[in-house]
């Protein structure tokens, strides 16, 4: 690959930042040990962690899978103010049985400054098996990546040097979020290496059988999607990008899931032959399936892509409904919007452009991504203002708005590098250029579809109905229909 490629792509990572479609905060992400406020303990822990001894990550509890806030481990500072006492246990923890470090998060008491009262606030804290108090349960039997070491830990009156509070007392859930944003970005890259194996497997059994054909060649763009999310978001990174959150967050979900589907068809392509062990692809399905589920479950993360969104439309509308409140000081923000508006409903709108950015030849594909683009911030705006802070409630619609956003993102990853292949001559251009027109054609197929059926009153209902149909189902404890054999 280029030696320029993660350069050249910055500033297509920014297209759509820059129209207010992709907004974030703009805090720098750190590793945990950097959150450690004192130097003492990094010269001491950080020569260890990246010599030879194993680390762990401890934050799930059986109370708290994808809500880290709700975990009831405990820290309570001593009497004396030197060190937290820690109390409780962990579960599902990757090196749990062999780390020496641990970065583990609890409950402390916190003085509410608002209010003057003690409440309860996540704390992050670096924890050493040598404090005492630290014991592991026997390694758990799993699905797949049997090689990981996979236990629970407890913790009992662990005395913990108050210098190893990370980022500050109560300001664990923020550690937490960012250490998880970190494991994310690379997923992307470990998932392409593994479709690209699995597909040359698949395609080697194929060669022969063109029924096989429409089946490789999507394995093929799925690949390249996630390969280019993963150049992306390292190329941002490496250029001092600190606001890539919602990047990782979607090369997440759309790598975990691609990687299934490529697997699955690289199985069916091989027949009888993928079923079987000596094969080696139903290990690499097994060890597949945990993707779509650490490191922030896909489900919750298809929430936090649209809910980034509607925050930034949010400060927008509430920008206007102060600007009507006061009119004649907010004139030009008023009629600026007013015109804009009025503008796009009589259809003289046109979407933002993004041809000055690609190449000639993608040029087709570019105006699809620019028009799901605009067509995406309408939706949100649209839903917010139907919704409200209701919104939060309707997963059907923030689902659907989570599988648009992604799908306009990945149009613009590929667009970018198949710009910079066509551009550098690449002897792979060509193939590049195919499968990035095929892949936003579709993708802005599915990003109009989704949209559209956030609109549809039947969609709704049908929602509506499959909500009604899973509470029947929980409250009878199993299916409610009965064999109709039984009658």
């Amino acid at each position: 690959m280029n030696a320029n490629y993660g350069r050249e792509l910055t500033a297509h990572a920014h297209i759509l930042k820059g129209r207010g479609i992709f907004k974030t905060n703009n805090k720098r992400t750190k590793s945990y040990i950097e959150y450690i406020k004192n130097d003492d303990p990094k010269r001491k822990i950080l020569p260890r962690v990246t010599g030879n001894e194993i680390a762990a990550f401890c934050l799930t509890e059986p109370s708290s899978g994808s809500d880290a806030g709700s975990i009831r481990s405990r820290a309570v500072l001593s009497p004396d103010g030197k060190h937290y006492i820690l109390n409780g246990s962990k579960i599902w923890i990757s090196n749990g049985g062999l780390a020496e470090i641990m970065t583990v998060f609890a409950q402390t008491p916190v003085l509410d400054e608002k209010t003057g009262k003690e409440v309860d606030k996540v704390t992050g804290f670096i924890v050493e098996r040598s404090f005492g108090g630290v014991t592991s349960g026997p390694p758990e039997k799993k699905m797949g990546i049997k090689a990981s070491n996979t236990t629970e830990v407890y913790y009992e009156d662990v005395k913990i040097p108050v210098e190893n509070v990370l980022g500050g007392v109560g300001n664990g859930f923020k550690v937490a979020m960012n250490i998880l944003n970190n494991g994310r970005f690379g997923m992307a890259a470990c998932l392409a290496g593994t479709m690209r194996a699995v597909t040359r497997k698949a395609v080697e059994h194929a060669t022969t059988r063109l029924q096989f054909g429409q089946k490789i060649a999507r394995m093929s763009i799925l690949q390249y999607v996630t390969e280019s999310l993963a150049y992306m978001i390292s190329g941002n990174m490496d250029s001092g990008c600190t606001d890539y959150h919602l990047e990782a967050a979607i090369s997440k979900v759309f790598a975990s899931e691609a990687a299934w589907v490529v697997t699955d068809e690289a199985i069916q392509v091989l027949g009888g032959m993928g079923f079987m062990k000596e094969c080696g692809l139903e290990r690499v399905m097994r060890d597949l399936r945990i993707f779509r589920i650490f490191e922030g479950t896909n489900d919750i993360l298809r929430l936090f892509v649209p809910w980034n969104r509607i925050q930034f439309a949010g400060a927008h509308l509430r920008e206007l409904q102060k600007a009507f409140k006061n009119p004649t000081a907010n004139l030009g923000l008023i009629f600026g919007e007013a015109t804009k508006r009025a503008i796009r409903s009589v259809g003289l709108g046109s979407s933002p452009s993004l041809s000055e950015y690609v190449h000639p030849n993608l040029a087709t594909s570019a105006t699809f991504a620019s028009k799901s683009v605009e067509a995406f911030g309408q939706a949100v705006e649209a839903m917010l203002i139907k919704y409200g802070r209701g919104i939060v409630d309707e997963q059907f619609v923030l689902n659907r708005l989570a599988n648009a956003a992604i799908d306009s993102y990945t149009m613009v990853v590929v667009l970018s590098r198949a710009t910079l292949s066509l551009n550098s001559n690449l002897p792979t251009a060509h193939q590049e250029e195919l499968m990035t027109n095929v892949w936003c054609n579709e993708a802005s197929q599915r990003v109009m579809q989704n949209l559209a059926a956030i609109r549809s009153p039947q969609n709704l209902q049908n929602f509506s109905n499959l909500s009604a149909i899973a509470k029947n189902v929980c409250e009878n404890g199993g299916l409610v229909h009965i064999n109709p054999l039984l009658l």
